[in-house]
């Protein structure tokens, strides 16, 4: 039998991410989907006969679930998961898992109150370049790493009407919380805790009323640092990796090839990317594993069925976002910021 798997909202990461990777899951159903939006009613009523099409949140709590997963604006990831876990629900949330750390916490606090299973949806530890550099690190290929660069940069010169780009602080918008979870969880999956955070945060486009240009630096608390960065305002694109360990370094450019994939409609399984090894002009392309996106449901219908491991500890969430936290406190401050 299929987790039969109720979605909240069919924004981008409703429709793009979670809906195709629910549909092409052995094990789970998209049973319902809930959009308020026309245009986005009909489109997944089109790309997803077999669901059914909600208007509220509410109604679908009133269906018989195995999973809920909440795709809709930050705003709402706190009091759906809440509601989800009331429910007796597991639930996926999609990150930034909540605005705070401790808005974070009080969901894991009732999820384990009311033994719920909670996860976050933290998909690209499974892009083909970083799955590269994880086995890199953990091979001992580069030797011992000394800096980790990271970037996510792009040119959107106009600003989006979309609640990403809006200010209120409970929207949780701008680059920090959108692309930086995934910047500051993929370091911390590979080096581990963080003792310092110093940030330098800017509003580059007219008109936007949240940070589009964003650089963070983290030291690990083994030594190695993270320089980490994010725009929507780069006329050019650096290296989306450079790693620089004791006896050689990984190189990599452009994005991952599963999101334009899965927007598109295309096969999103076995697309790898490419990157340079080795020492200055003698480093030699090498092919990245297939990414695999898809990896995250696999994962969780096996936790959810048979008991094993969730595919994203939800402690690891809390920590991103303790390290978000630290960065706009060093962006306000000018100063290093301990999480």
């Amino acid at each position: 039998m299929s987790l039969r798997t109720g979605l909240l909202g069919y924004g981008i990461a409703g429709r793009v991410f979670h809906a195709p990777l629910i549909a092409a899951t052995p094990g789970a159903e998209l049973s319902a989907i809930v959009t308020a939006d026309p245009g986005r009613r009909a489109r997944a009523a089109a790309e997803h006969p077999g669901a059914t099409l909600l208007g509220t949140s509410d109604e679908l709590f009133e269906l018989d679930l195995d999973l809920v997963v909440v795709a809709s604006p930050n705003r709402t990831h706190v009091p759906l998961a809440l509601a989800a876990v009331e429910a007796g629900v597991p639930v996926v949330v999609d990150k930034p898992f909540a605005p705070t750390a401790a808005e974070a916490r009080r969901v894991l606090d009732a999820a384990r109150d009311r033994g719920v299973p909670v996860t976050v949806f933290q998909n690209r530890r499974w892009d083909s370049d970083f799955r590269a550099v994880r086995s890199l690190v953990a091979e001992g290929a580069l030797g011992e790493v000394a800096r980790f660069e990271s970037r996510f940069e792009r040119w959107v010169p106009e600003v989006w009407d979309n609640w990403r780009e809006l200010g209120a602080p409970e929207e949780a918008g701008g680059l920090l919380y959108d692309l930086g979870a995934h910047l500051v969880d993929q370091a911390v999956e590979l080096f581990g805790p963080v003792a310092g955070v110093y940030c330098e945060l800017d509003r580059r486009r007219p008109g936007v009323a949240v940070e589009d240009d964003v650089f963070v630096a983290l030291t690990h608390r083994d030594g190695v640092r993270s320089h980490l960065w994010a725009s929507a305002a780069a006329p050019h694109h650096g290296p989306r990796f450079r790693v620089l360990g004791s006896k050689a370094a990984y190189v990599s450019h452009g994005l991952d090839p599963q999101e334009e994939a899965l927007a598109t409609g295309k096969p999103f399984n076995d697309l790898s990317t490419y990157g340079r090894l080795g020492l200055l002009d003698e480093a030699e392309e090498v092919v990245a594993p297939p990414g695999a996106y898809a990896e995250f449901y696999r994962l969780l219908v096996a936790a959810l069925t048979g008991g094993g491991p969730l595919p994203v500890e939800p402690g690891s969430a809390v920590r991103v976002l303790e390290v978000i936290e630290a960065a706009f406190e060093s962006a306000r401050t000018g100063k290093v910021v301990a999480p």
